[in-house]
């Protein structure tokens, strides 16, 4: 299997909100009920919430206060409008990120996860919420049927694959969870108590037609700093001399002790 480019020759068509979505109220929902126990951990001074989609979801159990939403479509849901591939922030000054669909439907993800990791702070968390792919709704996108539904213009990244592209700027996977088990492209109702849905959830989770990951940003130093039990003392010249001095001087006196003077 050939794994597609991050980097989409085109610029995709972006949902503006949840109702461009076929059952995007309920998948809404279904996303602020998983964000709550995560957000909840989540402690500092700012939380910026990336895209259009992300802007739309409320977040009344996070206890941080500075709560801000920044997407390219300027609106009364949004406080900043720009790009989510070129942040207004400054260098390790947000402590909380969350990014909802707008991996799937941009045109470098890889540019967007760089500039959150410019612009978060040491320990500063990540929530990251995706399209699977081996998903009902994966499959369906691939096929022709509902052509006018958005969801066919997404990327659909695996959760391993943002995993990876995490690791390899030092965040460390918290937690990931699945959730909406349905189709997206039917107009079916979608009921996280069914039984359907609960079965799907404890049996075969990796199935859910989207997926969550909590991942916290890890600061490495340059050098290790060594114990100072374990410091090995340097090598001095003169110390080493002035010891090997006092040597001789004892064996010489040993020597003159044992020796008889020539009567």
């Amino acid at each position: 299997m050939v794994m597609r480019a991050a980097r989409s020759p085109k610029i995709l068509e972006y949902p503006k909100n949840w109702q461009q979505l076929v059952q995007g109220e309920l998948a809404r929902e279904e996303l602020e009920k998983a964000l709550e126990p995560i957000t909840e951990r989540i402690f500092g001074y700012y939380l910026v919430k990336i895209g259009s989609l992300s802007s739309q979801i409320t977040l009344s159990k996070c206890p941080i206060k500075n709560q801000y939403s920044c997407a390219p479509h300027c609106n009364q849901n949004n406080d900043l409008c720009a790009q989510s591939s070129k942040l207004p922030f400054q260098n390790n000054s947000v402590d909380a990120f969350v990014l909802l669909g707008e991996l799937d439907f941009a045109q470098d993800p890889h540019q967007i996860i760089r500039e959150i990791d410019r612009a978060i702070t040491s320990d500063g968390r990540i929530v990251i919420a995706g399209f699977n792919p081996f998903s009902i709704a994966g499959i369906i996108k691939y096929l022709p049927i509902n052509r006018k539904n958005i969801l066919h213009q997404g990327r659909f990244f695996t959760a391993s694959r943002i995993k990876d592209w995490l690791a390899l700027l030092n965040f460390e996977v918290v937690k990931q969870d699945h959730l909406v088990y349905s189709s997206l492209f039917m107009n079916d109702s979608l009921n996280s108590k069914s039984r359907i849905q609960l079965w799907f959830k404890k049996y075969l989770p990796w199935f859910s037609s989207m997926y969550i990951i909590e991942a916290r940003k890890r600061e490495m130093p340059l050098s290790p700093i060594k114990p100072a039990w374990k410091l090995q003392p340097k090598f001095n010249v003169s110390t080493a001399a002035a010891r090997q001095s006092e040597v001789d001087v004892s064996a010489a006196a040993n020597v003159h002790q044992f020796v008889k003077p020539d009567s």
